[in-house]
């Protein structure tokens, strides 16, 4: 098992190219189920879960081919009537966004049954919702023995209001309804750019979606088990979060670093909380520059998560980790996840001041952290740790960072490129 070792104190400086979006990837591989003709995927991220959603297609009877160009994969998929509905526990277990696969499996084949998913243990993250769309669609829903069976003859178009925004949710809505007979309208919906991606990709393939980038959609579905297919490859978005991550980092270690390939636009609540702290923050031609090299203090800043364009849950690990540093005192509210704290117990060893009541965390910011051993919970706790190892005095050691190559592709490659003094090793 893979470990790194940071040692902390060094200002990143240079410029990084920001990956493909991982998030906007996963529900994308899962959509192709629904062409009736092969997909080119241009520029998916090296990662982790990336592999393992094309596994899932590979192991359901789809077929993938992949080749990996320079630090992406081209990837062609091909799913079939040939291929599988059910999709088992062992294919599953390890990522949460598999259940993405239920409402495409049940469109095409008009029957599915997909294992209950695992994944990251931060918040319960029900699939009530998901399985509350199938039904309104009009299917048959059980769940035994851990697994979801939805099967319905033809599904049909209806009016879903979602109680809460949920990104996971309204992917599958979406994916589900432009199947569906009839016109769906649905309310409350995510409007990440994750989200609109995936409804720019499904229009390519076919589908009459509109109202993207709004909280309500209305969507035309097909009396067809298949969507025509794009005319052209499909090429990802930016991956805002790795962004975001890097802007943070640069901000936290007082360093200048140009961020490339990045829209600053789907993270400008966090450039303009970063400008707030006392970081100047310059947008360019494609992406944006953080310059700390001339900040003395570190300002504190109060975030509240909520769905965009708020301030990201996946973000808010990584934000402590700077307000850890900041002079003076910060509040971090989560609403998103009920139990993305997880994090703050490592960030104790590197010398951080934190307490949290429930949904929210009180920082007051110290000097600085020292370098200590610690353990990575979940994909952005590591991110968190990384950042918390980059500003500490002496060296850190994060272990279980197969979590971070689930989302982060070639980090520790990024973070040297830049400057930091960080090395993978295995124990």
């Amino acid at each position: 098992m893979d470990y790194l070792l940071i040692e902390g104190g060094k200002p990143l400086k240079g410029s990084v190219e920001i990956s493909a979006s991982k998030n906007a990837a996963l529900p994308m591989i899962m959509a192709s189920i629904l062409s009736e003709k092969s997909i080119r995927f241009e520029n998916l991220p090296r990662l982790t879960d990336v592999d393992f959603a094309l596994r899932i297609l590979l192991e359901l009877g789809g077929k993938v081919s992949m080749n990996k160009e320079g630090h992406h994969i081209v990837a062609d998929v091909n799913f079939t009537n040939d291929a599988s509905f059910i999709a088992p526990y062992d294919l599953v277990r390890k990522m949460r966004a598999s259940i993405s696969v239920l409402g495409p499996l049940l469109a095409r084949f008009g029957k599915a049954k997909v294992s209950l998913p695992g994944g990251c243990a931060i918040g319960a993250r029900p699939v009530d919702l998901h399985i509350m769309v199938m039904e309104k669609l009009g299917a048959k829903i059980t769940v035994d023995d851990g697994y979801i069976l939805a099967t319905a003859d033809k599904l049909k178009g209806t009016e879903i209001i979602f109680p809460f925004v949920s990104v996971g949710a309204t992917q599958a809505a979406m994916m589900t309804s432009a199947m569906a007979k009839g016109t769906s309208v649905i309310r409350n919906v995510s409007m990440e750019p994750e989200t609109v991606e995936l409804g720019h990709m499904l229009n390519s393939m076919g589908a009459k979606i509109e109202g993207l980038g709004t909280d309500t959609l209305t969507i035309h579905g097909t009396d067809s088990r298949t969507l025509p297919g794009p005319n052209k490859p499909i090429k990802v978005i930016p991956d805002r979060i790795e962004a975001g991550t890097f802007a943070v980092a640069a901000a936290a270690t007082k360093g200048k670093v140009e961020i490339k390939n990045a829209v600053s636009e789907h993270i400008e609540i966090l450039l303009y909380n970063l400008r707030e702290s006392g970081v100047c923050v310059e947008n360019t031609k494609d992406g944006f520059i953080v310059d700390a090299s001339n900040t003395d203090k570190i300002k504190p800043v109060d975030i509240i998560t909520s769905p965009y364009p708020g301030f990201p849950t996946d973000l808010q690990a990584q934000w402590m980790a700077y307000m850890s540093v900041a002079n003076g005192n910060s509040t971090i509210t989560e609403k998103i996840f009920e139990n993305r704290f997880i994090h703050i117990g490592e960030l104790f060893r590197l010398g951080a001041r934190i307490k949290y009541s429930g949904n929210q965390a009180f920082i007051q910011g110290v000097d600085k952290l020292k370098g200590a051993p610690v353990m990575a919970t979940d994909l952005r706790a590591s991110a968190c740790l990384v950042i918390g190892g980059l500003v500490a005095e002496g060296v850190t050691e994060i272990h279980r960072v197969y979590h971070i190559d689930r989302g982060y592709e070639r980090i520790d490659q990024k973070l040297s490129e830049l400057g930091a003094k960080i090395t993978r090793n295995r124990e």
